[in-house]
This record gives C-alpha cells, sequence and structure tokens, in this order.
C-alpha cells in the first residue's frame, strides 16, 4: 500500500474504517459539509499529490446524496494531484435500471457510470452488481468483486451434514445460484416469479426438488422483501424443512424489516455494503456478516498491481 490513501464519504463509514484496519493504514483526513442550501461541499485535508486514492462510497440511500458526494470528493482529489481515484462502491446504486422495460425509459444504470467516469475516476470496484453488463457502461477498468466466499464459508459451518437445495428467486440469478450449488455440492432450484408492477413479485411456481430440505435463496439485493417472503412461503409449500435468504445488499426499503419479522423465513444473512438501521439490527432474523476483509484485499492487489480473479478461484 505504498503512496496509497483511502478516503469516503458520509455512506458506510464503518465499513471504510474496517477495510483501514484490515490493511493497516489510517482512514484520509477529509471534510463534507452543507450549505444551507443543500449544496456538497469537500475539502481534501492532507496531501494525496502524486497517491493512488481509494474512495469507499455505497450509492445506497438516499442515493442521490451519495453519489454528489463521490463526484465532488473525486473532483476535490483530482484537482489535488492524486495520480489515480479507485471507487470503491460497494453497493451501485440504479443497478437496476439497466435496460429499457418500457417505451421511453431511461438506462439510468449507464447515466450514472458516465458521470463516475466524466468525474475523473479511473478504475471502479463494486460487489454483486445486479446486471453483470453494467461493466461494459464504463470506459475505464471495473473489478466485479463477489461476496459468494463469504457467504459459502458461512454456509460450510452453520449447514454442515444437513441436506441443502440452493433456490434462486428467479431465472436471472440462476448463474449464481448455480455456482453455490457447485462449490457447495448441492441441489438447485428456482422459483418462478412474475412483476405487475415494481417493486411488486409473484411467485407462481418452485422448480425442482426442495422436500424435506433446508432451502437456502440467494440473491444480490433485498429491498422490499416481497420476493424472498413470497419465495419462502412457496418453497415451504413444496416441503422444505425450513428456509434462509443470502443476500449481498439489504436496502431493506419501506416495511421490509417488519415484513421480514412476520415472514416464514427463518434468517436473513447480509453484508455491510449497506448499513443497517439500529432497527434491522434490533430483528432478530437478521444477521450482518462483514465484507471488509474482502475488499481490503482486492484494495491491496489492486495497488500492488496484483490479480484480483484470483480470489475467487
Amino acid at each position: 500500500m505504498d503512496n496509497a490513501k483511502i478516503f469516503c464519504g458520509t455512506s458506510n463509514v464503518p465499513l471504510a474504517k474496517a477495510v483501514c484496519e484490515y490493511l493497516n493504514v489510517p482512514l484520509g483526513q477529509a471534510e463534507l459539509r452543507r450549505f444551507s442550501d443543500g449544496e456538497i461541499f469537500a475539502e481534501i485535508s492532507e496531501s494525496v499529490r502524486g497517491s493512488h486514492v481509494f474512495v469507499i462510497q455505497s450509492t445506497c440511500p438516499p442515493v442521490n446524496e451519495h453519489i454528489m458526494e463521490l463526484l465532488i470528493i473525486t473532483d476535490a482529489l483530482k484537482r489535488a494531484s492524486a495520480r489515480a481515484i479507485t471507487a470503491v462502491i460497494p453497493y451501485y446504486g440504479y443497478a437496476r435500471q439497466d435496460r429499457k422495460v418500457q417505451p421511453r425509459a431511461p438506462i439510468s444504470a449507464k447515466l450514472v457510470a458516465d458521470l463516475i467516469t466524466t468525474a475523473g475516476i479511473s478504475r471502479v470496484v463494486t460487489v454483486d452488481v445486479h446486471a453483470g453488463q453494467i461493466q461494459g457502461f464504463f470506459n475505464i477498468p471495473v473489478d466485479h468483486i463477489f461476496a459468494a466466499p463469504i457467504f459459502i464459508n458461512y454456509m460450510k459451518e452453520k449447514y454442515a451434514g444437513e441436506d441443502i437445495v440452493i433456490v434462486s428467486p428467479d431465472a436471472g440469478g440462476m448463474e449464481r445460484a448455480r455456482s453455490y450449488a457447485k462449490v457447495l455440492d448441492s441441489a438447485l432450484a428456482m422459483t418462478d416469479k412474475r412483476r405487475p408492477n415494481p417493486n411488486v413479485a409473484e411467485i407462481m411456481n418452485v422448480i425442482g426438488d426442495v422436500e424435506g430440505k433446508t432451502a437456502i435463496l440467494v440473491d444480490d439485493l433485498v429491498d422490499t422483501a416481497g420476493t424472498a417472503i413470497q419465495a419462502g412461503k412457496a418453497i415451504l409449500r413444496e416441503g422444505a424443512k425450513r428456509v434462509t435468504l443470502c443476500s449481498t445488499h439489504g436496502v431493506l426499503s419501506g416495511n421490509a424489516i417488519q415484513r421480514i419479522t412476520e415472514s416464514s423465513l427463518e434468517e436473513i444473512i447480509l453484508t455491510d455494503t449497506i448499513p443497517q438501521t439500529q432497527h434491522a439490527a434490533d430483528c432478530d432474523k437478521i444477521r450482518v456478516i462483514s465484507i471488509a476483509n474482502l475488499l481490503g484485499e482486492a484494495i491491496k492487489r489492486i495497488a500492488a498491481g496484483e490479480s484480483i480473479s484470483s480470489l475467487f478461484n
């Protein structure tokens, strides 16, 4: 980590501090302020001239505020003569708007990628991005980090000796579910999902054998938790012993936590790509495991010019 520095915005300071602790480097000194009209001002309080700077910032709610923080911090670093700026975006907001789903609709994930590139960021690191093609929206290198190793270690420890089945909540997540099932040498299943409206899901069928098994739903994010809860009900109807959800990003908007508490899901395992509220911490069904060491190792390898992909082989 010679001549490399780490800064962060306000979106996920605990994760940034945990990454710095893993790397045994101090968190960079910067000040973020708001003018009375809400404008964001960033001041870098130490020299970054000639340094490779990593900015850790999840673009989680409030999404637009955190995107602007990232862009303004980047501009400040660029004008302070940083040699290179890598944006570490554990959760990439707007990723669900990755294609036109109806006439005259935006592709906002591409717009955000353009903003990030134009601001002067030279590389992006993100975790379990919602759609893989988003990597192609950037004209700069993108390192796609997977939370799978963390979840798989947890599953091996907790469900050792059990007959488990990995379940994808929809067809789009089958590649992710298949990779889990391959490593765990387990069965594979899928639920058939329909979306009549945004944030509304209907589970029609379960494809695959879940009877008598411990079912583990794997997904990239849980927002309103509607899909996971409906999938859990459908899987239990088909005879599964219990249902757990592993999801990288815990958006948990609206009354998601209350719905989870009242649901048939035994446990929801999240990473800390998005900081959780005290309400979520008080929920007995929600468990958060840290991705800090994995991100820290990726940052160390980027700074040293080493391979990232070997982390997942």
